[in-house]
C-alpha cells in the first residue's frame, strides 16, 4: 500500500509489474485514503440492506464494518489497496504474521521457521490439521502453489507485489526456488540474502496462502471465490453495496476463534457518509476519520481509534535540474519553513512533527537526526546570493491519508513560508489522476508528496532516494554512498549495525535534502462503544475475528 505520490493507502501507498512501478503504489494510497475523491461505492445504503445478511449495525451476532470504497478483489495475488486487504485479512492467513504493536513478525500457519547464517534459505514447519475453507488440506504444496504463481515466468500482469515480495529475474534478488521435503516442511531458497524477506512473507498482499483446489477450479483468479483457512469465510459481494463473511466454524485457531457470526462491509465512499452511518447505528465500525468529522463522532457518542500512522507527508525538491540541484538552495528551502508551526496549524494533534524520513516507533534512533532549524533571514540571504526569486511547486488538489489537510493547503502554507524569504512560489495544482500524469514530464523544484510504508521494514522508506526511477525517487537524488548504504542494508541482519546503517541514511537526507520533512500523520477510524478488542495493527490492518459486540 506504499507510494503515494506517488500506499499501498493506500496507499498508489503505495507497481504493475514490480515495487518499482509507479502506478501500482498510488492504487494503494487511494483505496485507503481516509478522503479520497471519486472512490467507487454507494454512500446512502442502510446496513438493511447491504447484501444478503438482513442484518444491521445493531445486531449483536454481526459487526458492520463501513470503508470508502469497494475491493478490487478478493484475491491476495491480485490485490494492492486497503480496500481489498480489509476484507481478504479475514479469509487469508499467512505463513507468519505481523505482531498488533510492531513490525516483528510471529509464526502463524508455520509454527515455527530458520534462516540459514548466510541469509539465503528459510525453512517454515507448518502447522498440521489446518484445512481450506473448501476442506483441501493446508499443506507444503499448496503453499508452494500459491507462491509459484507469483514467480517468474508464471506471474502475471495484475500480480501488483509479486516482484516486490518474491523478487525478479532482473534484479537477482527474491526467491529462487521452492521446495518440499515433506508434507508440512518449505523451503525457500533466495539469490541473494534479504532482511526484509520474513516480513514480506507476512504482507497481506501476494503473501497468503490460498487453496490449490480452488486455484483449479476458478482458473488461477479467486477474486469472486475467495478460499483461505482464516476465521471468516465468504458468504457474498453485492457490487457497490456490501461483501458478507460468515464465522469459520472449523477454524484451527481456538484462541482467535471468531467472536461475532457475520461481518458485513459495507462501501460508503463519502466521510461524511460513513460518520452518519456511524452515529445512526448502520455501522459499527467506520475507517477513514479525519480531522475536520473526529469531533463530529465524538459528538454523536462514539469513540475515535487513534494509531500512529506508518507514513511520511514530505515535500520533494528536484536535485537534477533547475536551482534546486544546488545542496545550498535545497538546504535554504528547509529553513524557510517553520515545519514545527505548519503542522501545528494544519494538523493539530492528529500529525507528529517528523524528525526523520521514518515513522519514530520504527526509528528509535529518530532523535539523533538533525535537521536544519528554521532560519528565514539565513534563507533568505541564501536564496539572494544564489539570485532566487522564483521557484514552482507540483502539488495534489484532493486529501490524501498522510496528508489529511491536502496538498492545495500544503503548498499554500509553504508559499507563504517562502514569500517571507523573498521568493516567489508558483504553485500548480491538479487532482490526483492529473498530478500522478504531470509529476514526471512537468518542470518543477519542488512537489508535494508522501509514502505509506509496507511492511514495517526501514528499506521499504529509505530505498526510495536510491531508486532510479523517477516516479520513486522524485527528487532524482543520485548519490553513490547512499546505493552504498542501501544494498548493504537490505542484506544486513536486524540488530545495531543495520540501525547504524539506515541512521546514516536518515542523516544524508538531512544534510544533503532532497526532501523536507512534514509530519507523520495518525490513522482514526470511529467505532461504537459496544464494539470490544478493537485494534488497527501498527503494520497492516484489522484481525475482526478478535471484535466482540456487547
Amino acid at each position: 500500500m506504499g507510494l503515494m505520490n506517488s500506499s499501498k493507502t493506500g496507499t498508489l501507498s503505495s507497481r504493475e509489474l514490480s515495487r518499482r512501478t509507479f502506478v501500482k503504489a498510488m492504487g494503494a494510497i487511494a483505496a485507503a485514503a481516509p478522503v479520497a475523491l471519486n472512490l467507487a461505492g454507494c454512500g446512502s445504503q442502510r446496513a438493511s440492506e447491504a447484501g444478503s445478511s438482513g442484518t444491521s449495525g445493531s445486531d449483536s451476532g454481526t459487526l458492520t464494518f463501513g470503508q470508502s470504497s469497494e475491493p478490487a478483489s478478493l484475491d491476495p495475488a491480485l490485490i494492492q489497496d486497503g480496500a481489498s486487504s480489509n476484507v481478504t485479512n479475514q479469509i487469508y492467513e499467512t505463513l507468519v504474521r505481523f505482531d498488533e504493536d510492531s513490525s516483528d513478525v510471529q509464526p502463524w500457519l508455520a509454527e515455527k521457521y530458520e534462516i540459514s547464517e548466510d541469509g539465503l534459505t528459510y525453512t517454515f514447519h507448518l502447522r498440521e490439521g489446518v484445512k481450506f475453507h473448501d476442506g483441501t488440506d493446508f499443506n507444503a504444496e499448496a503453499v508452494k502453489r500459491s507462491i509459484d504463481r507469483q514467480l517468474e515466468p508464471n506471474r502475471t500482469e495484475d500480480m501488483p507485489y509479486a516482484s516486490f515480495n518474491f523478487g525478479s529475474e532482473d534484479s537477482g534478488t527474491g526467491v529462487a526456488s521452492i521446495e518440499c521435503p515433506d508434507d508440512y516442511t518449505v523451503v525457500f531458497t533466495l539469490c541473494a540474502s534479504s532482511t526484509p524477506f520474513i516480513k514480506n512473507l507476512a504482507m497481506q498482499l501476494s503473501s497468503p496462502i490460498v487453496s490449490p483446489s480452488a486455484l483449479d477450479e476458478y482458473d488461477n483468479d479467486l477474486t469472486e471465490n475467495p478460499v483461505g483457512t482464516g476465521p471468516f469465510t465468504f458468504r457474498s459481494w453485492d457490487h457497490d453495496q456490501s461483501i458478507v463473511l460468515d464465522a469459520n466454524e472449523d477454524y484451527w485457531n481456538d484462541d482467535a476463534a471468531p467472536k461475532v457470526d457475520t461481518i458485513v462491509f459495507r462501501f460508503i465512499s463519502e466521510t461524511a457518509s460513513r460518520v452518519t452511518a456511524l452515529g445512526n447505528g448502520e455501522c459499527d465500525v467506520i475507517e477513514g476519520v479525519d480531522m475536520s468529522t473526529a469531533d463530529q463522532v465524538k459528538s454523536a457518542g462514539k469513540e475515535i481509534l487513534t494509531t500512529e500512522g506508518m507514513n511520511i507527508n514530505y515535500v520533494v525538491l528536484r536535485t537534477d535540474q533547475g536551482p534546486m540541484m544546488d545542496v545550498e538552495a535545497r538546504r535554504a528551502v528547509r529553513q524557510a519553513i517553520d515545519v514545527d508551526a505548519l503542522v501545528d496549524a494544519l494538523y493539530g494533534d492528529y500529525a507528529t512533527v517528523a524528525n526523520s524520513f521514518m515513522p519514530v516507533w520504527m526509528a528509535p534512533y529518530d532523535k539523533d537526526v538533525e535537521q536544519l532549524a528554521y532560519d528565514p533571514d539565513a534563507a533568505a540571504a541564501t536564496f539572494k546570493e544564489l539570485g532566487i526569486t522564483e521557484l514552482t511547486m507540483l502539488t495534489y488538489s484532493s486529501q490524501r491519508n498522510y496528508n489529511p489537510a491536502g496538498g492545495q493547503e500544503l503548498a499554500e502554507s509553504i508559499q507563504g513560508y517562502l514569500s517571507d524569504a523573498g521568493v516567489k512560489l508558483t504553485i500548480n495544482s491538479y487532482d490526483w489522476t492529473t498530478y500522478l500524469d504531470r509529476n514526471t514530464v512537468e518542470d518543477w523544484d519542488l512537489c508535494a508528496t508522501g509514502w505509506i510504508g509496507d511492511n514495517g521494514d526501514p528499506d521499504n522508506f529509505m530505498n526510495l532516494f536510491s531508486d532510479t526511477d523517477p516516479s520513486i525517487n522524485m527528487s532524482r537524488f543520485a548519490n553513490d554512498d547512499y546505493t552504498a548504504l542501501i544494498q548493504k542494508g537490505t542484506q544486513t541482519p536486524d540488530g545495531d549495525e543495520r540501525d547504524d546503517i539506515y541512521l546514516q541514511c536518515e542523516k544524508m537526507i538531512a544534510d544533503q535534502v532532497p526532501a523536507v520533512v512534514i509530519c507523520h500523520t495518525q490513522t482514526l477510524d470511529g467505532y461504537d462503544s459496544s464494539v470490544k478488542g478493537l485494534v488497527r495493527p501498527m503494520v497492516g490492518t484489522f484481525y475482526l475475528s478478535e471484535v466482540s459486540k456487547g
